[in-house]
């Protein structure tokens, strides 16, 4: 019975770290939070990872996590040294890994923004404001770690409604990603919930969305979201001036189809100092001590 569960760990970590120790220290591994399909982002990402690799003349792995939570202890381990954060998650990052950086963001990620979306059986319609008739409504939020589909949205209900969402709704849950959230509403499991604009408008261009079944009742005001964040210590590790190189191949990065598949138009220099409102938030709703 041990040597077959010890089998079965040895398997996994095999799948999830396909290469042995050495190769890992010499090469560059990145991550990403979970907020899309998988499939998605494993193909996203496989380009990024051939793009870096061909741009900075090293090795270069993209590993897929399956949880926000994830994502941020890989790259307090040291097992990835850049990470595809969302505001939230690179704001608890870099905290838990001093000298750590914000490299690049998305032109959009500047001013991002939520929907909330809502299911045609509520009667709700598009508003400039959240409508009290959100009350006692089934919500859901996506993972409970996203800035755009848990944290912003929290943070504008608590300030509507002067109360926590567990309040304000007749039921509350979590669906993990993006995706699943507008599924759930679309299916009417859920009767509103919240989303990364960025994902409905993909979905929408590509003709996957039912809207007959669920539509868009208000936008929040814009905020700072995702952004590319690395290691401080990348240099001693790959060489003097290699973040600087990392930043600049993102900053070049002008694919049109890989840009399209973020989606984003292209990325722009980006600051720990952006992300000073998503910690304000962060530690007034209570999610950073």
């Amino acid at each position: 019975m041990l040597r077959s569960l010890t089998l079965r760990c040895l398997l996994v970590l095999t799948f999830v770290f396909p290469f042995s120790a050495s190769t890992l220290a010499d090469t560059f591994v990145f991550t990403a939070i979970p907020d899309e399909d998988e499939t998605r982002l494993v193909e996203r990402f496989q380009g990024v990872a051939d793009y870096l690799s061909e741009q900075l003349d090293v090795d270069v792995r993209y590993i897929p996590v399956k949880s926000y939570a994830a994502a941020v202890t890989a790259f307090r381990n040291n097992q990835v040294q850049l990470a595809w954060f969302g505001g939230l998650s690179g704001v608890q990052a870099r905290r838990l890994v001093p000298g750590s950086e914000a490299l690049a963001q998305g032109l959009e990620d500047q001013a991002f923004e939520t929907y909330f979306i809502a299911h045609r059986n509520t009667g709700l319609s598009e508003s400039d404001a959240l409508q009290e008739d959100l009350r006692d409504r089934t919500f859901t939020f996506g993972s409970k770690g996203s800035t755009s589909g848990r944290l912003m949205p929290e943070h504008f209900v608590r300030e509507h409604f002067e109360a926590a969402p567990e309040e304000v709704f007749s039921r509350v849950g979590f669906s993990g990603n993006h995706t699943r959230t507008l599924r759930l509403v679309e299916a009417g499991t859920f009767e509103v919930g919240a989303l990364n604009f960025q994902v409905w408008e993909k979905e929408l261009a590509d003709g996957n969305i039912d809207t007959e079944a669920v539509s868009v009742i208000w936008r929040t005001p814009s905020y700072p979201d995702y952004q590319w964040t690395v290691r401080g210590d990348v240099d001693e590790r790959f060489g003097a001036g290699f973040k600087d190189r990392v930043r600049q191949a993102l900053l070049d990065l002008d694919d049109p189809e890989l840009l399209a598949s973020f989606p984003r138009t292209r990325f722009i220099p980006a600051e720990n100092a952006d992300y000073e409102p998503i910690r304000v938030v962060a530690e007034q709703i209570g999610i950073l001590d």
